[in-house]
C-alpha cells in the first residue's frame, strides 16, 4: 500500500470510528431520557408526553414529525392482589381478560386440576413471551372463578405477559404475580386454606398515539421504505425499547442525511402490550401499505440489552443478506435466524402476515417485562450503537430507488 493510500484508510479508520463514538453518545442519551420518562403503559400521561419527546428528537434528526392519536380504552387498575393470613401480594391483572369488583373472589387455590375457585398456574419466559396463550383454554373454563399466575421470567418479580386479545378480551380474571409469591401460595393451596383475589380494574376511554415520521425522497413515486419500533410497554423498559427506539431515530439521521430517492416513513407505535394496538391503527388507516411498501425494517424488544441474545428475522434471501451485511460491517455477529417462512416475533409479525418484505433485529434479555429494566444496568450501549450502525447503512441502502 502507497503511504498516500495508507494515509487515506487510516483516516477513513479515524473517520468511522468518531461517527460510532458520537452515535453511541446519542443511544446513551435517548436511552436513559427515555428510562427517566416513568412506566410507558398506552395512553397514560407518561406515554403521551414520550409521545411529544420522540416526535421531537425524529425532528431534530431531520424528519417530518407528527402524532397519530387513535382511540383507546385504557385499563385503569383499581386494586389487584391476592390476600390470605395477614399477607398481600400485589399483581397485575392480564388487560385483555376479565376483572373482578372490587371485593373480589374468596375460595381455595390450587392446581386447575384439583376444580378449587381460584387456580395457581405458572407463567415461566416461554409463557411470558408468548403472551400468556398456554392459558387460553384455562381461561375460558367455567369450573373456576379466577386464575393466579405466577412469573417466573428471567429476572426475580413481576413480569406481565402482553395483552394479545386486547381487541377482544375475554375469560376468567388473570392475576399476575411476583415469583416471591410461589412458595406462599403453595403453602396455603396445601393447608386447604381460603385466599381473597382481586383484580378490579375498569377501561377508560382515553386517547393514545403513534409517531410518524416522514423523511421525503427525491422521487415520491417511489414505494417508501418504513421503518417502525414500538414505544410503549409494562414499565421503564430501558433496555426492551431504548435500543429500538434509539436506532429508529438513527436510520431517520442516516436517511436524511443522504438525500436519497426513496421516501422513508418511521413510525414509533403505541400499544405494543396491547397486541400491537397502535401498530394496527397505522395499518388499517393506510390500507396496502404491508405490500406496497419497498421494504420493512422492525426495531424490535432487547436490541443491546446487556447479557441479551439478538435475533435476525426476514422476509427472503436478498434482505436477509443485506442486513448479514450490514451487521457484518458494523462487527455485530448475530447468530440466531429465524428459519424462512416462519412467522416472526413482535410488530414483524403483522408484516408476515400481510406478505410485505422485512429485516426485524430483537432479541431476549434477562430484565424483559421486569420492573428492573433500568438504565444503565440493563443496557449496553456500545452494543446499541452497533446495532444503530448497522441498520442505519441498511436503511439507507434500501432508501435507494433500485
Amino acid at each position: 500500500m502507497s503511504a498516500g493510500a495508507s494515509a487515506a484508510w487510516w483516516l477513513a479508520r479515524i473517520e468511522a470510528s468518531a461517527q460510532h463514538d458520537d452515535r453511541a453518545s446519542r443511544v446513551a442519551s435517548i436511552i436513559s431520557e427515555y428510562d427517566a420518562q416513568g412506566l410507558h403503559r398506552t395512553a397514560t400521561e407518561v406515554d403521551l408526553r414520550s409521545a411529544r419527546w420522540l416526535a421531537d428528537q425524529a425532528a431534530r434528526a431531520g424528519a417530518d414529525a407528527r402524532l397519530d392519536t387513535f382511540p383507546v380504552n385504557r385499563v385503569d387498575v383499581r386494586a389487584a392482589f391476592v390476600e390470605a393470613e395477614g399477607r398481600r401480594g400485589e399483581g397485575l391483572p392480564l388487560f385483555d381478560g376479565g376483572f373482578t369488583d372490587a371485593q373480589g373472589v374468596t375460595g381455595r387455590i390450587g392446581p386447575p386440576e384439583h376444580g378449587f375457585s381460584i387456580a395457581l398456574v405458572v407463567l415461566n419466559s416461554a409463557g411470558i413471551s408468548s403472551e400468556g396463550r398456554s392459558l387460553d383454554a384455562l381461561r375460558r373454563s367455567t369450573t373456576h372463578r379466577g386464575i393466579v399466575a405466577v412469573t417466573e421470567g428471567a429476572h426475580p418479580g413481576l413480569s406481565p405477559s402482553n395483552a394479545g386479545g386486547f381487541a377482544a378480551p375475554f375469560g376468567l380474571p388473570v392475576l399476575q404475580v411476583a415469583t416471591d409469591d410461589h412458595l406462599w401460595l403453595r403453602d396455603l393451596t396445601a393447608r386447604g386454606l381460603p385466599l381473597r383475589f382481586v383484580a378490579d380494574a375498569v377501561r377508560t376511554p382515553s386517547d393514545a398515539a403513534n409517531v410518524v415520521a416522514t423523511v421525503p425522497g427525491r422521487q415520491p413515486d417511489l414505494a417508501p421504505l418504513v421503518v417502525m419500533t414500538p414505544r410503549s410497554g409494562w414499565y421503564h423498559c430501558a433496555s426492551e425499547r431504548g435500543g429500538g427506539l434509539a436506532c429508529w431515530l438513527e436510520a431517520i439521521r442516516a436517511v436524511s442525511a443522504a438525500k436519497l430517492p426513496r421516501t422513508m416513513v418511521a413510525v414509533a407505535s403505541s400499544g405494543h402490550e396491547l397486541g400491537h394496538y397502535g401498530l394496527d391503527r397505522f395499518l388499517a388507516a393506510r390500507p396496502g401499505l404491508v405490500k406496497r411498501a419497498a421494504a420493512w425494517i422492525h426495531f424490535g424488544a432487547n436490541i443491546g440489552a446487556a447479557g441479551g441474545t439478538p435475533r435476525l428475522q426476514t422476509s427472503d434471501d436478498a434482505i436477509e443478506a443485506m442486513a448479514g451485511e450490514a451487521l457484518a460491517n458494523a462487527g455485530v455477529v448475530v447468530r440466531q435466524r429465524v428459519p424462512r417462512g416462519t412467522r416472526p416475533g413482535g410488530e414483524a409479525r403483522n408484516i408476515h402476515d400481510g406478505g410485505g418484505r422485512y429485516a426485524s433485529i430483537l432479541g431476549s434479555g434477562p430484565f424483559f417485562h421486569n420492573i428492573a429494566d433500568r438504565w444503565p444496568a440493563s443496557v449496553d450501549v456500545a452494543a446499541a450503537a452497533k446495532f444503530g450502525d448497522a441498520f442505519a447503512a441498511l436503511a439507507v441502502r434500501l432508501a435507494q430507488a433500485g
